[in-house]
């Protein structure tokens, strides 16, 4: 069945409805005919039913986790508003602005259109739509608290996504710097410098050490470029597939980033934020503890905590106390695991993991702005050394000649 969702089209259709009034949209189907189909079972007349046209160039773009996060909001606020589930569907899914976005959306619609519910329609679609996602929305249709729940992911998604956006911001702006300088810095020593060298091979006079190690750096770079940039490039792509399939690097990466100088004290509050705002948003929607730690660890985005919270689930299910177990793995601040053990006496995990989620994604806003504003005279002084001692070194010998003509 998962197959079939997959394999659906989008069909632009025309229609009247009861009231004889001209109709129109588009919906996802497997054929015309079943199309036609559902749309007489919604009261519609179909009077022309063409399957939609793909874009000329490539597939219109993806789905991403920013465009989960505004749907969540938006569903969340028709269904409360009383809209019904397929009518919102089809109301966010036409008028969104992505292609695929608006595809998989009209798909999900057609899916609960043929008889299955939210829940079930969300899990064929495990990349968009996480077991976390699929496990809260399963418990709001038990409990008949959907919109409640909704709502509930909606603001942990928003949440979720303004930690990834100030993380990718803590991390970009030097990782740019960094790749900016090597491009200048690899332009000047091919292209540059050698023109510098000719000049000084006529003056007939040693150069100073400096000039020297840079033309000899530029006389490597020349020679070799294309294994440098062929090995920079080879690193990278290897990084990225370890990344993807050994678990074991991920772990040692994981380690490292956590420890490292400035960046590592920033990864660590954001994991214990995203730890404790999955963990108060399974509670509120009334997700047992256990069942809860498994969907928690695959949201911390960090597997040395992922890891940790599976343990702890091992140990909650043998009857621990949740912060007896968190105490133990060493990477909740005392702070948090006292939090934990109030909100556990007083039957209020709920509210006390969402003050600590506040808390440290108010850490995390203040050490990335921090971060900014310290790193700014850093990375100038650092493109001032690099780019600047090229040039030094390249008008050197000039100054040189010029105090002997003197």
């Amino acid at each position: 069945m998962a197959q079939a969702a997959a394999k659906q089209d989008t069909f632009l259709w025309e229609g009247k409805d009861n009231k004889g009034q001209t109709v129109k949209g588009e919906t996802a189907g497997q054929s015309i005919a079943l199309v036609k189909a559902n749309l007489r079972r919604q009261g519609i007349n179909p009077k022309k039913v063409k399957k939609k046209p793909k874009p000329l160039f490539g597939g219109g773009g993806k789905v991403k986790a920013a465009d989960i996060a505004i749907f969540s909001r938006q569903l969340a606020t028709m269904m409360s508003s009383g809209v019904p589930l397929v009518q919102a569907f089809d109301i966010i899914g036409r008028g969104h602005e992505n292609p695929a976005m608006q595809k998989l959306l009209l798909t999900i619609k057609a899916d609960i259109e043929s008889g299955s519910n939210l829940s079930e329609s969300l899990a064929k679609h495990p990349y968009h739509f996480d077991d976390l996602f699929c496990n809260l929305v399963r418990a709001g249709e038990h409990a008949g608290i959907l919109d409640d729940i909704l709502g509930k992911i909606a603001t942990y998604k928003e949440k979720t996504e303004a930690i990834k956006g100030k993380i990718k911001k803590a991390l970009f702006y030097p990782t740019a710097v960094i790749v900016v300088a090597f491009i200048i810095t690899s332009i000047l020593l091919i292209f540059v410098i050698p023109e510098f060298e000719s000049l000084f091979s006529g003056f007939g006079a040693d150069l100073p050490a400096l000039t020297k190690m840079v033309v000899k750096l530029s006389e490597i770079f020349q020679a070799w470029w294309w294994a440098i940039f062929g090995g920079i490039g080879l690193a990278i792509y290897s990084v990225l597939q370890l990344k993807k399939r050994s678990k074991g690097f991920n772990v040692f990466l994981d380690k490292v980033l956590l420890k490292t100088p400035i960046i590592g004290p920033i990864l660590n509050k954001a994991a214990i934020a995203r730890y404790a705002r999955t963990l108060s948003t399974m509670f509120a929607a009334g997700v047992p503890l256990v069942e809860s730690m498994e969907s928690v660890s695959g949201a911390v985005g960090n597997v040395v905590y992922s890891e940790a919270v599976l343990k702890m689930r091992d140990e909650v299910s043998t009857g621990t106390q949740l912060n007896v177990a968190m105490k133990a793995t060493d990477l909740f601040p005392n702070m948090v695991v006292q939090m934990t053990a109030i909100g556990e006496e007083a039957g209020s995990m709920d509210t006390m993991l969402s003050k600590v989620a506040d808390f440290y994604e108010e850490e995390v806003d203040n050490a990335v702005d921090s971060l900014s504003s310290l790193l700014e005279p850093i990375i100038m002084a650092f493109l001032g050394v690099v780019i600047g001692g090229l040039v030094i070194a390249m008008y050197l010998p000039i100054f040189q000649m010029g105090q002997v003509v003197g």
